[in-house]
């Protein structure tokens, strides 16, 4: 999923001639810590709400008041994963997307973000979660789908996790099966080692809660 498919068309720029109390409002509005600057169609970089705190007048136009103002942007090519790192690595809640030409298209908010990885990481599909722990040399996802599929699962989604340093990582696969007592066996007599597994009863059901109390932080407290 590319950046131009997630852009957030609801939520406007500022303009130079703004000022910060209209800049604090809108950010309450949209429930986001940042918003984008731009003028005449060039993005000339993310405001912050403890920027615009710090003003000695907030009714003070931006321009006057000579924000910092933060360089971060994706272009509309950049993929999902790109945008999700660039939000983690600078703490943003937007981030501004350009086309090639430098031209301001829009904003992708945090919230909007995390929907779309929920529903691409199939959080919202029914199914199961298996957990596998593993040296780097023996990982091949290709024979495990195919272990998987012999029991006529299919893998969903999966993701992995290596603590820093170490040799180790840990597979997690979320699979269409509810029932995952075959998977697991059949997984064990090739010898892999499951860490972990979640039935669609006793997981899914936590993890929605979890992601909906998540989406409700971000409607209510950013």
């Amino acid at each position: 999923m590319l950046a131009a498919s997630l852009i957030s068309y609801s939520v406007p720029p500022l303009k130079l001639t703004d000022t910060g109390e209209k800049a604090l409002n809108w950010m309450s509005d949209f429930h986001v810590r940042h918003l984008p600057v731009v003028e005449d169609g060039k993005f000339l970089g993310i405001i912050s709400e403890d920027e615009i705190l710090n003003f000695l007048d907030p009714s003070t136009e931006l321009n006057k008041s000579q924000p910092d103002l933060i360089d971060k942007k994706v272009y509309s090519n950049q993929h999902l994963y790109d945008i999700m790192q660039l939000l983690v690595d600078a703490n943003l809640t937007v981030v501004a997307v350009l086309n090639e030409e430098e031209e301001y298209l829009g904003l992708i908010t945090l919230e909007n973000l995390i929907k779309q990885l929920a529903n691409t990481a199939s959080i919202t599909h029914p199914g199961g979660v298996l957990v596998l722990e593993m040296n780097y040399r023996d990982y091949s996802l290709g024979e495990i789908a195919r272990i998987v599929e012999s029991e006529k699962a299919v893998i969903l989604s999966s993701f992995i996790s290596s603590p820093y340093g170490t040799e180790s990582l840990e597979l997690t696969l979320k699979l269409n099966k509810k029932d995952l007592k075959h998977v697991v066996a059949t997984l064990e007599r090739f010898g892999y080692q499951i860490k972990a597994s979640f039935y669609e009863s006793d997981y899914l059901d936590s993890l929605k809660d979890r992601y909906d109390a998540l989406m409700r932080f971000l409607d209510l407290d950013v």
